[in-house]
């Protein structure tokens, strides 16, 4: 199985959660499609794009249930990074976890599942 990760912020995670449904949040609404991570890239992420940012979830989600809306593009430094076309079912999370902020030791993944 592959799995991808999506970071956003406790408020998203709890509307989510209600709504069922994630269509994007900022950058990913600009750009048309659900920005994703792949495990050995979360943490680059965290550093580049939530510097400094606390109240953080880190939700897990299994690729085989996205379809042919998941496409690899390549993004930073040529690497393919998942980009979903649909939006996210709460189906798909398979996990939510806390991403605590450490301060200067930036996102603390211990104890996650990458």
């Amino acid at each position: 199985m592959t799995y991808i990760y999506k970071i956003i912020s406790d408020d998203i995670w709890r509307d989510l959660q209600v709504s069922g449904v994630f269509h994007g949040a900022g950058v990913d609404l600009i750009d048309g499609f659900i920005h994703f991570s792949c495990a050995h890239q979360v943490k680059e992420t965290a550093a580049k794009h939530f510097a400094g940012i606390s109240n953080l979830v880190l939700l897990r989600v299994e690729t085989v249930n996205l379809g042919e809306a998941l496409k690899w593009e390549p993004s930073r430094g040529g690497d393919l990074f998942p980009h979903l076309y649909a939006p996210l079912s709460l189906n798909h999370v398979i996990n939510a976890a806390p991403l605590p902020f450490k301060g200067e030791q930036g996102h603390d993944f211990t104890g996650l599942v990458l």
